[in-house]
């Protein structure tokens, strides 16, 4: 049985780290989805997230945190809104070394911004597009007047993850106290 009193979400695009980040946060064996990977075009990994990745995190008051991972393919969006209901937050993961990384940004971001406004960027694979620049990404949200905030993360380490569900948290509670 899953008891938790919070909800984050990590979305963004196939391949950026979602079910990494929750492996590497996760207390708890981590339920993952994933099936063979039909989709070798948009990306070369061998499996895929298909339905649900889910793991949990206690925080230091004892609160249980569920870790929902979606799926990144498009294909698979009919889902979002139902894994999003309840959430307190989504962290957006972008694959840095993608041909169109910002295209993605706003994807997930139009897409997201509709569950919710509390919402942290973690922007991964830095070291695979090293010539690509990072700025573009703080100059494109400042383009659409909105400022989230943006890490570049490795999502296999658990103090990177760990800084974005701060954030996450800390955002949402700066607004209500």
């Amino acid at each position: 049985m899953i008891i938790q009193k919070y909800k984050i979400v990590f979305a963004g695009s196939m391949g950026a780290g979602k079910t990494e980040a929750i492996k590497s946060l996760s207390e708890v064996p981590v339920l993952a989805t994933e099936a063979f990977n039909t989709d070798d075009h948009s990306h070369k990994k061998l499996n895929t997230t298909v339905g649900i990745d889910y793991g949990e995190i206690t925080l230091d008051d004892g609160n249980k945190v569920g870790l929902y991972g979606t799926p990144g393919q498009g294909r698979f969006d009919f889902m979002w809104g139902v894994i999003c209901k309840g959430a307190i937050g989504t962290i957006l993961l972008i694959d840095h070394s993608l041909k169109a990384p910002l295209d993605e940004l706003d994807y997930y971001l139009d897409t997201f911004r509709q569950y919710s406004e509390n919402i942290v960027i973690g922007i991964t694979h830095i070291d695979e597009a090293m010539s690509t620049s990072t700025h573009q990404y703080r100059q494109a949200l400042m383009n659409r007047n909105l400022n989230f905030p943006v890490f570049f993360v490795d999502a296999r380490k658990k103090s990177d993850v760990l800084l974005l569900l701060e954030t996450l948290i800390t955002s949402l509670e700066t607004k209500y106290l």
